[in-house]
């Protein structure tokens, strides 16, 4: 089954009245300039070292850095003038720290929601707002989106900037559920040589995929031979969604902070796979009590790897228990669980890459604000940011494929290549 993302809407959280007209908006806004498109105000970066904290939600907890910007330094007078949207239930436009950073000014703000817009632009120090994406990408003052809004909605969103020649960058998955989204978003990135795409994965900057990637590049694993994703996000009452989109979503529809722990340490690919599902007591996942038709809470993947190892990768958002995003590898000549076991000499260094000061290191165990550093980097130094529109498939569709094997039962699937 092919899930079509909403075409008004894009922002994460509960929605009351099941979307906001522009008129509204306005009206409520107060802002009699915006009625033409054109916000009266300017934006600026400002400096505030204190962290956004989103609601209490698993796998968001802060990272225990006593001095993230230890051996930063500058390294362009450049400011790339971004628009941050969405302000839903995960608050991550303001979460990744773009108003903090020194080599960003943010020009605009937006969110569907009238109230939300005006919170987001508080909480960035913004007053420019807009009240869609869509009105958002005709602004030629911004060079670049970062698009916090409803997964379903991703592929489109970071379609309709790229074709409004800006940059994007993307909270996960690259697509939602839809094969042919996210090779027609390929298509257009592949169209537009000179415009960065990246997909926000925080898994990609935790501290332990970041010293396995630096370990695998080193040579200190050798070839892979098993590898371990896992993404444990219980929820007993689910977390809200624009639309309800969350609401009984096949699991492995949302792969992608597993999936990082094969795909953002090896740069290799997932070739097949045979999945399980596990029927669920939730009544959101029974069958006929989600959009998806999906009776499945747990979501176990074996997946084969271009390497010729095996993986396995699990998600499930029905069993209590403690979150969890992690994962594991086994190699001819090491391992990783919480530290790496092996022969390899003069490994190289681990510690992940410093912050500019008053970037906080964020949620995710400190992987935002170095996500948007990367970004940032990425258009200024003109080169492919870590996690690409290729990583970033390579991450989102054996998740869709897992899903149609756990739907027959099991059987071994044929991944995509990109």
């Amino acid at each position: 089954m092919e899930f079509k993302s909403n075409k008004s809407g894009y922002c994460p959280g509960p929605e009351k009245d099941g979307g906001l007209s522009r008129r509204s908006f306005l009206g409520s806004m107060g802002l009699s300039a915006m009625a033409l498109g054109m916000p009266q105000f300017a934006c600026s970066s400002r400096d505030n070292k204190n962290e956004l904290v989103p609601p209490d939600i698993e796998g968001f907890e802060r990272s225990k850095e006593e001095d993230p910007s230890a051996g930063w330094e500058p390294f362009s007078d450049r400011k790339v003038r971004v628009g941050l949207v969405g302000y839903g239930v995960s608050r991550f436009s303001a979460d990744f720290g773009f108003q903090n950073h020194p080599n960003v000014e943010v020009v605009a703000v937006s969110d569907l929601i009238a109230d939300r817009c005006k919170a987001l632009a508080a909480a960035v120090g913004c007053d420019k707002m807009y009240a869609s994406l869509e009105e958002m990408v005709k602004d030629d003052t911004i060079e670049a989106i970062f698009v916090a809004t409803d997964a379903p909605s991703h592929a489109r969103h970071c379609i309709e900037v790229l074709n409004h020649g800006k940059h994007v960058a993307v909270a996960v998955p690259a697509a939602f559920g839809s094969i042919e989204e996210g090779e027609e978003l390929l298509e257009v990135v592949n169209n537009n040589k000179g415009l960065k795409y990246m997909m926000f994965e925080t898994s990609c900057f935790r501290e332990n995929l970041f010293a396995m990637r630096q370990i695998y590049n080193s040579g200190g694993f050798g070839d892979i031979v098993y590898s371990e994703g896992e993404y444990w996000h219980y929820s007993e009452k689910g977390i809200d969604s624009y639309n309800n989109w969350r609401h009984g979503m096949p699991p492995q529809w949302y792969p992608t902070h597993n999936t990082a722990y094969y795909v953002g340490v090896t740069g290799n690919t997932f070739t097949e796979v045979s999945c399980l599902g596990m029927p669920s007591y939730m009544e959101r996942y029974q069958k006929g009590n989600n959009v998806y038709n999906n009776p499945f809470g747990t979501e176990i993947a074996f997946m084969k790897t271009s390497e010729g190892g095996i993986s396995r990768q699990s998600r499930s958002s029905d069993t209590p228990g403690p979150g969890s995003e992690t994962g594991r590898l086994r190699g001819t000549k090491g391992s990783y669980d919480d530290k790496y076991h092996g022969k390899a000499e003069n490994l190289p260094d681990l510690k992940r890459p410093p912050l500019p000061p008053g970037v906080p290191p964020g949620g995710h165990g400190g992987s935002h604000g170095r996500l948007t550093e990367e970004f940032i980097r990425s258009i200024i130094e003109d080169r492919k940011p870590l996690v690409d529109i290729v990583a970033a498939l390579n991450m989102t569709v054996p998740g869709i494929i897992a899903h149609q094997s756990a739907m027959k039962g099991g059987e071994w699937l044929k991944i995509p290549q990109y």
